[in-house]
């Protein structure tokens, strides 16, 4: 039954899939996520070397690396997926959704939780890393290459490297994009950059214009 609800939430969010027999045959994040669940079962039954073993066989035929300790809700969909990592201690709730190229991962500076708690109905862009033992709220939304390193509320949008919040409950905070269309999101960090040599540009050119007088 969860199998069947998975693959309907690969339909729903997928416009290219066209059945659900073509998803359980040809996805890679549905093997990916069976191979999980039965690593995770192992690994709860303390077969742990044989759990690894499932998790390393499924890297190599997917190129997604869950690692069995990890806990995943339901209606996981994972679009494209390679290169995808998810360390131990990370904890994903309902109905989430993860792009290619995406790290749940540690920072190496903690011991016991060391990996992101990621809520229910969050949107994870292609390329983002999520470090650290932080949490993202239900309903949050994680743009393209963006370097989370701090909670992310629930409702909100995170841009940028580090991350920032540009949007919450459905208010901008700061310039976005609209809906995190994942191609014409606007970096804050890249802004005040861009702002800071705009600034020196002017005073390059004060002082140049001070020297001729």
């Amino acid at each position: 039954m969860r199998l069947i609800e998975t693959l309907s939430a690969y339909q729903r969010r997928d416009p290219a899939a066209r059945g659900k027999l073509e998803i359980l045959l040809l996805y890679s994040g549905v093997h990916a996520t069976l191979y999980y669940r039965l690593a995770h079962w192992l690994h709860r039954h303390q077969l742990c070397f044989l759990a690894r073993c499932v998790s390393q066989w499924a890297r190599f035929w997917t190129g997604i690396e869950i690692h069995p300790g990890a806990t995943i809700g339901r209606r996981l969909v994972i679009d494209h997926g390679t290169g995808i990592v998810i360390g131990e201690t990370t904890e994903i709730g309902d109905d989430v959704l993860i792009y290619q190229g995406v790290t749940l991962g540690g920072t190496g500076k903690d011991v016991g939780k060391r990996h992101p708690t990621i809520g229910n109905n969050v949107m994870i862009g292609a390329g983002a890393r999520v470090l650290g033992p932080i949490t993202v709220s239900d309903n949050s939304r994680i743009a393209a290459g963006a370097v989370v390193l701090q909670d992310v509320p629930a409702n909100a949008t995170a841009v940028g490297v580090p991350a920032q919040i540009v949007r919450l409950n459905g208010e901008k905070v700061r310039h976005y994009a609209d809906d995190v269309d994942q191609t014409s999101v606007i970096n804050p960090t890249l802004q005040k950059i861009e702002a800071l040599t705009r600034r020196v540009e002017e005073l390059e050119r004060q002082l140049a214009e001070a020297e001729k007088k």
